[in-house]
């Protein structure tokens, strides 16, 4: 019998990136929640989950492949750029 479990996607490091890169997405109100489908902006949370993507950058350096590395720069700079545009306009 199958289970809601087998369902999941097997997680490597892009996979865990693309999540948390959601979870930054939902909390800057730019992607509806997964479960209630709500919008709703928590710029203190957003901000968190971009600090914890450079957290991984900074502790990663020289052990990803150019493609992480890439998927990784490219992500926080555009989470970074819509914090800054959104904390910005809170103002």
């Amino acid at each position: 019998m199958a289970t809601k479990d087998d369902a999941l996607v097997t997680i490597d490091f892009a996979t865990f990136i693309l999540s948390l890169s959601h979870s930054a997405l939902t909390h800057l109100g730019e992607a509806p929640h997964p479960e209630d489908g709500k919008v709703e902006k928590n710029l203190p949370m957003a901000k968190q989950t971009i600090d914890l993507l450079g957290v991984l950058e900074g502790k990663t350096k020289g052990n990803l492949t150019g493609d992480e590395e890439r998927l990784l720069t490219q992500i926080l700079y555009e989470l970074r750029m819509r914090y800054m545009e959104l904390s910005k306009a809170a103002k």
